[in-house]
């Protein structure tokens, strides 16, 4: 019989974390070969035309990225209120982007949206029953 050892919550956090932005970063690099996809790099013709919008995206993926780290350096109390409105925000943001993403060459993103909707969920989950510390 092998044993289940408990796994902190801050280590479930930070993994789950882990987990989306490898989706996140799949989805980006698999959308290259779509139709056009590259071309549209090469001219300038994508919807990062500006420095402005790269940056702006350079934030909102920075922000899972920084997640893994916070889930585990926070105290818990401020931990669990970021994890779960952090995680409430990209789970919106990437079933809004399922909906409006689906096309016969995009079902992989609307597949890899959906799984990351769900672990963000998940993220919520988790936060939202973290353990209470036990006092006598």
């Amino acid at each position: 019989m092998l044993e289940n050892q408990e796994v902190n919550i801050k280590i479930k956090l930070a993994a789950l974390w882990t987990s989306v932005l490898f989706c996140y970063i799949y989805g980006d690099y698999f959308e290259l070969y779509t139709p056009q996809k590259v071309e549209g790099l090469i001219s300038g013709a994508n919807i990062l035309d500006s420095p402005t919008k790269l940056f702006i995206a350079s934030i909102v993926l920075a922000i899972p990225s920084v997640m893994i780290f916070l889930s585990i350096l926070l105290k818990p109390a401020i931990s669990r209120w970021l994890n779960i409105s952090v995680g409430l925000l990209f789970t919106i943001m990437m079933l809004l982007i399922a909906v409006t993403s689906w096309t016969n060459w995009y079902t992989f993103y609307v597949f890899l949206a959906i799984l990351e909707s769900f672990i963000t969920a998940m993220i919520v989950w988790h936060a939202w029953k973290w353990p209470k510390k036990l006092t006598i």
